[in-house]
């Protein structure tokens, strides 16, 4: 008896350098994680997984964070599974719905970018939100790395677990 054992061809991709971090909006250490669910405030909503949010007082749904913001009521959490908003966007680049229940972490670690300062992101240092738009690249409600005088505010009771990869993906503990 003649047996021809074939050998399967991988298609994988090798990391030259770094692995990336993660995708902005996903759930690391999920036993560790608390997720709640939230309607989506229908004008001001969030526009990216893995952002800060508030509840608007005067509609009670979970919106974006805006200039007069200081302070979250939790993280915008990239549902699993899905296909994304449109099931052909790109990974990573998922466009969220505008309406309807969302995923909030109130408690846990995640992924997200850091647009502002991100080369500088060390082990356990602060998480800063951003409420207004600057020059570089930065726009209301997203993670920075470094205080930027009146443009942004600490996210009390979060940090950055290590450092952001060349793109600006890092983890964050919250509420922990």
């Amino acid at each position: 008896m003649n047996k021809t054992i074939r050998r399967a061809r991988t298609t994988d991709v090798a990391f030259t350098y770094r692995m990336p971090s993660g995708i902005p909006g996903s759930i690391n250490r999920a036993t560790e994680a608390t997720v709640e669910a939230a309607q989506l405030d229908a004008t001001n909503y969030p526009t990216a997984y893995g952002v800060p949010g508030v509840i608007d007082a005067t509609s009670k749904n979970f919106r974006k964070v805006m200039a007069a913001d200081t302070t979250v009521y939790g993280l915008y959490v990239r549902p699993y599974p899905t296909t994304g908003g449109s099931g052909t966007d790109p990974l990573g680049t998922s466009t969220p719905p505008t309406s309807g229940i969302g995923n909030v972490l109130k408690r846990g670690y995640l992924n997200v970018k850091v647009y502002y300062g991100y080369a500088s992101v060390a082990k356990n240092s602060a998480v800063y939100v951003r409420t207004v738009s600057s020059s570089n690249n930065t726009n209301v409600g997203t993670f920075d790395a470094t205080a930027d005088s009146s443009n942004n505010f600490v996210l009390t009771n979060a940090y950055f677990t290590g450092a952001c990869d060349s793109n600006g993906n890092c983890e964050i503990a919250y509420n922990l």
